[in-house]
């Protein structure tokens, strides 16, 4: 970050925080979702806030943003009471929100989006020249190197999220409040957000940052708020607070192990670890070149890569939703070819696509219906909606998934993110697959969730099912996977299993030209 576009706020004087809470609470309809919460925010820190999904987190930054209304307690700004009506009072304040949604007009252009709302009117008609120059000179300050006039729904993701950033930092702004703002992003596009908040730190702004991803905050953090369900368990000292400690403090327990018990190698090497799933000499137009994979029985198969490199495209390619071509298809021993996920589905494949919101659930949907939309067939009768069965399916799900809800009429949009991925799980799991596609299994889910996921995952390979897992998280792949295909530049670079399945060595495949032979000894069977 260089230049002046940012009008930042010094740091000043660090005893007297920028933003105060005290005792905040708020009541929806009569239920309490958080109950006296108290913290601070200095300048030029970057203090955290954690929690499982519901325990409070995204009300409070509503709250200390302007978009909702305390029930009871009160704000400071620098030590003087402050009562913000709308999010435009908290923002003439100094206050901006990164929201974790990526909430931009598509049809806009990114210029049109960073100024809608605020406009440069120069004698009576909008200045479209000095937008732009505006807008240029703001995305160069955060290192985003979209074009201002290019439109939202032609750039990627996490240059997305970089334009509601530099909308967010429009003017001055002395508190941002970024809620799960790495949540879209894979590995490779996280660390230049994260430089672009700790410059934001170096030069005197107060951030309040949320995140599930426990290595973030205790990469950034000066101080660490903790709530569950609603309360605060406390601030600590982020200085020594490990990822553990923080995950124990954010659910009340200690987590012996985040990951169940890997199985027995020698079990899927053996003769009853037969072929479930089995890719020739897949093709996928600028993707996916003379990829050959096989996923045994019983077998949790990871696929690691960069963002491009083909992972997903290549099971969208099988699954029938983009052009691909491929030298066989054999599931459990006999040709196939599916046209669809839905058809996939019918001969036993299911698939969790990677965005759950935009293709997975109908959030504006009651819970039945997204559950059984997929499985309609074995539901509802051919003369009519079975409405009883479809109730008793969604009890059996919410009791076998633990899906946590406040009444059974909510619509899907209205769980949390954790709670969202296990509705999408069991919709999956009513048509009863052998072999389970899972795009981004954990992405923006608390570490609760995350570890009965993995839990869910384990057992339906235990049942005899077989799983593939596609995800950027790295340490997920290693402590979930029976093994690891890495793929790079459309291709499998690499095979990992046991001792080899590291960090370093699932780097070093997608990075690198060399393949796992120079790490193992093994040739890749892709």
């Amino acid at each position: 970050m260089s230049g002046a576009s940012l009008a930042l706020a010094p740091a000043g004087d660090t005893a007297e925080p920028v933003l105060r809470a005290e005792h905040l609470a708020k009541e929806f309809s009569g239920v309490r979702v958080l109950s006296d919460v108290s913290l601070d925010i200095r300048a030029g820190e970057i203090h955290a806030v954690i929690g499982e999904n519901g325990a409070g987190k995204s009300t409070l930054m509503r709250l200390l943003s302007g978009y909702l209304k305390p029930s009871e307690g009160a704000l400071f700004m620098d030590g003087a009471p402050v009562d913000f009506h709308a999010p435009a009072d908290a923002q003439a304040a100094g206050i901006a929100l990164v929201h974790q949604e990526i909430l931009l007009a598509d049809a806009l252009t990114v210029t049109e989006n960073i100024f809608i709302g605020r406009e440069i009117a120069r004698f009576g008609r909008l200045d479209e020249r000095a937008m732009r120059e505006a807008a240029a000179a703001q995305l160069a300050e955060i290192g985003c190197k979209v074009s201002p006039t290019a439109l939202v729904r032609d750039i990627s993701l996490a240059n997305r999220q970089l334009v509601q950033i530099a909308k967010a930092l429009l003017g001055t702004r002395r508190v941002v409040i970024f809620d799960e703002p790495t949540a879209v992003l894979t590995h490779d596009e996280v660390d230049p957000l994260l430089d672009i908040i700790v410059e934001l730190k170096q030069r005197g702004v107060a951030i309040l940052y949320i995140s599930h991803r426990l290595d973030e905050v205790e990469r950034l953090a000066d101080r660490v708020t903790v709530l569950r369900d609603g309360r605060m368990v406390g601030t600590y000292d982020a200085q020594g607070l490990t990822p553990h400690r923080m995950a124990s403090l954010m659910v009340g327990r200690e987590f012996a192990s985040l990951y169940p018990a890997r199985q027995d190698p020698a079990r899927l090497a053996g003769g009853d670890a037969a072929p479930a799933l089995e890719i020739e000499n897949a093709h996928v137009p600028g993707f996916v070149r003379e990829v050959s994979l096989t996923l045994h029985k019983g077998e949790i198969l990871g696929l690691a890569g960069m963002i491009g490199a083909g992972r997903t495209e290549l099971f969208e390619g099988l699954l029938g939703l983009r052009p691909a071509s491929f030298g066989a298809v054999r599931l459990h021993g006999e040709l196939a070819a599916f046209r669809s996920p839905a058809h996939a589905a019918e001969l036993g494949i299911g698939y969790l696509t990677e965005d759950r919101k935009g293709k997975g659930l109908l959030l504006e949907e009651r819970l039945a219906p997204n559950l059984t939309l997929a499985a309609l067939d074995r539901v509802h009768p051919a003369a009519g909606l079975d409405l009883a069965r479809e109730a008793q399916l969604l009890d059996r799900a919410v009791a076998s998934y633990d899906i946590r809800l406040r009444s059974r009429e909510a619509k899907a949009g209205q769980l949390s993110g954790g709670n969202q991925q296990k509705l999408l799980l069991a919709k999956v799991m009513l048509n009863e697959p052998s072999v389970l596609i899972i795009d981004e299994p954990t992405r923006g889910i608390d570490i609760a969730n995350k570890s009965q996921i993995y839990a869910f995952i384990h057992a339906l390979v235990r049942e005899g099912r077989s799983c593939i897992v596609i995800s950027s998280e790295m340490q997920e792949l290693i402590g979930l996977c029976d093994r690891i295909l890495v793929m790079r530049a459309g291709r499998i670079n690499g095979e990992l299993a046991g001792e080899a399945m590291t960090e370093s060595n699932v780097a070093l495949c997608a990075t690198s030209s060399a393949t796992n032979e120079n790490i193992s000894g093994r040739t890749s069977d892709g």
